[in-house]
């Protein structure tokens, strides 16, 4: 049997060439990924565990509980001067290095922000007894020393060409520094390695523009030779406060928690990436299904003389999974060798669109080779079992009388009644999960899943009815028309199994579609409504703003209304929560809000405005009072003002920021709304950029270009989502052509009694290709039906946390992907129609 089923993969290599090409297709997506994910988090893993090479034991603020911090419920307090001193003193440690650090945007000589915007950061350089930072060596230059002066890292002043003795301009919180480069150092910071840069102040400007005189964000102790990172741990642990607002840790656990930091962060995008693989695989399954199906028909009487001469339905069944084993191994090696390919060539991609990956070998594990290898094979064997098992059930006589054929009517009427049963069971439950809010994702997703298998199951019964309504414009085509649309009924198991490989597709990118173009609507009118400002300040990487920047806007001609917004963390009854500090006096000028109860104009000293969430979880209402614990442990008493309805730009509970302020340790804003007496105009636009400084760090948004940065953030996500999809639309290209080309084969005869009957070459090309074309828009209508049903219903769950969503349907966008169903059956018919029409129609019509 193996020396049969390997004759029968030899004797038919032009027509497995497209299941190969189908699993090899999802072979080396999934290869690929595990490839690229693999290597990346590699080389970041490697570049990390250097970076800890100076650190034996580090000691770190420890947030506890608000109980440990004496009541505070606001950040654990910095670690002290003092408590450097005793680490350094502790048996067994060699030095002890102070460390501050935080955001610091650096641009570039033409203005714009080097590294990406959050990855680069300010830190101090700590002078050991030699005077020199082991951490930093300076490759060129010196160490800074002054309030003026910085060092850069090497990469970032190769990239932006700085050297020793140019001014640079950055910026922390708002305000624009202009600082002299002293010195370039190198590092092994995994930051710098990914396409950050690194700034270095002296310690003292350092903690100025980071935390306070004599304080520091980590303490990093280098144990002396011969003592373990244990041995130190045990004793640094003795000198640590009694409070517990300071925690030690080792330099091989804080390495590992690193390593394991940037796996998991991996890990979202390997996932994401394999969903799109496992899609691809699951339309291939259709293919190889269809093309078996399709083998096993075409050998019906073979099968029927092995089974007459003795060999057993299991046999039988065993030589069609031996031909898929066969198959399979051939597409899995190819993807995997296709897949390391691809896993190199996106972390090329990766870097020419700015993203920096350390260097490293590329990773090819066993595991990687393992899954794609299976994954290959199974999938083949699963798609053949059906079709072989199917053949095994044919008794001999009938199969060599071809009666076989037809489907029964009771498996029809079983596989209908299973359709509709799973459909209905997918609706219903799509249904409920719609009225369930955040609880009902995964009744919707196990919906989703049962409504896509029963229209699979239903397809054939739905095939006939769609096809049918396209006769009209058949006809127009004449007896080539006609012909096609009783070939594509013809076979409806079939006809429907090529067309869901191109509806799944479709599915998901109409239902993406309409939920992103759903959600930008509703994003955008709730710019619209709720804010009343003219322009929207704040740091790029939305990070703490300096209150120095609201300063200045307010004393800017042409501003008439200013306010931040700034958060300070609580505790009210018992539950930490974000108090957000607002300018009492002028909010109301510059944010529009649906109060249910109250106004802004109670809004001040001991009063404040509350969501109604919030005020619905606390069971508060207008007049209600209750108590808080501030950012710094002292008690208080607030009282609600006013109810309002929150949306995402804006919620939680809101009073003056100057009955927070006196609590804050640190003020900080994180955005302030302008409102100009001329309204957006370019000109008020850059009379603000101006006032700070030009500064590449600090967005300057209207309304419009808020509206555009969640558009463009969607566009991204969907182009994305677009070219991942991609590939699964290629493999259902693929199904179109193999469907075809083994249809065509099927039919010699019949076209060769086509062309004797009179219907010329173009008549027989012409024929195909309006079949192809009904097959995949019957696709297209089926999956951008579904897609707006999944998209819908998805917009519900997200209708209850978005007040302005609304369903949008894009029509443009489905019509273009309806004519890029029907650009699909075109294109995948070029090659079976030139193939029919060149038959010999004296050979075929003698075929059998």
């Amino acid at each position: 049997m193996f020396r049969t089923a390997l004759r029968n993969v030899l004797a038919h290599k032009a027509r497995l060439l497209m299941t190969v090409l189908a699993v090899l297709l999802g072979v080396a997506f999934v290869s690929g990924t595990l490839v690229f994910t693999n290597t990346v988090s590699d080389a970041f893993q490697k570049s990390s565990a250097q970076g800890f090479d100076h650190v034996d034991v580090a000691i770190k603020p420890e947030q506890g509980d608000a109980g440990a911090q004496g009541g505070r419920p606001g950040a654990a307090p910095a670690l002290t001067q003092e408590l450097l001193d005793r680490s350094a003193k502790v048996d067994g440690a060699a030095s002890a290095t102070g460390t501050v650090s935080g955001f610091a945007a650096l641009a570039g000589k033409d203005g714009e922000l080097l590294g990406d915007g959050w990855s680069t950061r300010g830190a101090n350089y700590f002078p050991g007894p030699d005077g020199k930072d082991d951490r930093y060596p300076m490759r060129d230059g010196r160490a800074p020393s002054g309030k003026g002066e910085i060092a850069l890292d090497a990469k970032t002043a190769e990239r932006a060409g700085f050297e020793v003795g140019d001014t640079v301009r950055m910026s922390i919180d708002g305000p624009v520094l202009t600082p002299k480069v002293t010195g370039i150092f190198t590092t092994d910071d995994g930051n710098v390695a990914a396409g950050g840069s690194l700034a270095l102040f002296d310690t003292k400007t350092a903690q100025g523009l980071y935390a306070k005189p004599g304080e520091f964000s980590e303490i990093d102790v280098r144990a002396a030779a011969g003592t373990s990172q244990a041995a130190l741990m045990s004793e640094i642990e003795k000198v640590l406060p009694k409070n517990g607002t300071a925690a030690a840790t080792t330099g091989k656990e804080l390495a590992d928690e690193q390593a394991e930091a940037i796996s998991t962060s991996m890990s979202g995008m390997r996932t994401g990436l394999l969903v799109f693989a496992g899609i691809s695989l699951f339309v291939g399954i259709f293919i190889i299904a269809n093309t078996f199906t399709m083998l096993v028909a075409q050998r019906t009487k073979e099968l029927a003389l092995m089974r007459a001469v003795g060999a057993s339905r299991r046999q039988v069944t065993r030589s069609v999974l031996i031909e898929a084993f066969l198959v399979g191994t051939v597409a899995a090696v190819t993807g995997l060798a296709a897949g390391i390919g691809i896993g190199a060539g996106l972390r090329s991609l990766m870097g020419s669109f700015g993203g920096s990956v350390p260097d490293g070998p590329l990773v090819v594990s066993p595991a990687t080779v393992i899954t794609s290898l299976l994954v290959g094979v199974v999938v083949t064997m699963l798609a053949a079992w059906l079709p072989g098992r199917r053949a095994a059930k044919i008794p001999p006589v009938a199969a060599m009388n071809s009666v076989h054929a037809a489907a029964s009517t009771k498996s029809l009427v079983v596989r209908n009644t299973i359709g509709a049963l799973l459909s209905g069971a997918g609706v219903a439950a799509v249904l409920a999960g719609t009225t369930m809010g955040d609880d009902g994702k995964l009744p919707m997703g196990l919906g989703a899943a049962l409504l896509l298998v029963g229209v699979f199951v239903l397809t054939p019964l739905l095939s006939r009815p769609v096809i049918a309504a396209a006769a009209p414009l058949l006809k127009v085509f004449g007896i080539s028309g006609k012909l096609a649309r009783q070939n594509a009924v013809r076979n409806p198991r079939r006809t429907a199994a090529t067309a869901s490989a191109l509806m799944i597709g479709l599915t998901l990118i109409t239902g993406m579609t309409v939920i992103a173009g759903s959600v930008q609507k509703s994003i955008d009118k709730m710019a619209t409504d709720s804010l009343r400002a003219d322009y929207v300040v704040s740091m790029a990487n939305f990070g703490p703003l300096s209150p120095d920047v609201e300063q200045k806007l307010k004393d800017l001609d042409g501003v008439t209304a200013t306010s931040p917004l700034r958060n300070s963390p609580s505790l009210v009854d018992g539950e930490r929560e974000y108090l957000t500090g607002v300018d009492a006096k002028t909010i109301g000028q510059l944010a529009e809000l649906d109060f249910r109860q109250g106004s802004w104009d109670a809004l001040g000293g001991a009063k404040a405005v509350v969501d109604s969430d919030t005020a619905k979880r606390f069971g508060w209402k207008d007049g209600s009072r209750f108590p808080v614990t501030y950012e710094d442990g002292k008690k208080g008493t607030l009282q609600v003002a006013g109810v309002y309805q929150g949306n995402e730009m804006m919620r939680g509970i809101m009073l003056d920021k100057d009955r927070l302020a006196p609590h804050q340790s640190r003020i900080t804003d994180m955005q302030v709304m302008v409102k100009t007496s001329d309204g957006a105009t370019p000109a008020a636009k850059e009379s603000i950029r101006e006032a700070l400084g030009d500064n590449p760090a600090v967005a300057v948004d209207d309304k419009k270009d808020i509206s555009d940065g969640i558009a463009q953030m969607f566009t991204l996500m969907l182009n994305m989502l677009y070219g991942l999809l991609a590939m699964a639309v290629i493999v259902a290209v693929l199904g179109v052509i193999n469907t075809l080309a083994m249809s065509v084969f099927e039919r010699s005869q019949e076209i060769g009694m086509l062309r004797a009957i009179g219907l010329d070459r173009k008549g027989i090309k012409r024929m195909v290709r309006m079949e192809s074309l009904v097959i995949s828009l019957f696709g297209g209508v089926l999956g951008i039906g579904l897609g707006v049903f999944f998209g819908w219903a998805a917009g519900e769950l997200i209708g209850s946390s978005i007040a302005t969503y609304e369903l949008v349907l894009p029509w443009g966008r489905m019509g273009l992907f309806l004519a890029l169903a029907a650009l699909v059956g075109i294109l995948a018919a070029l090659w079976p129609a030139r193939r029919a029409a060149r038959l010999n129609m004296l050979s075929a019509i003698k075929a059998e």
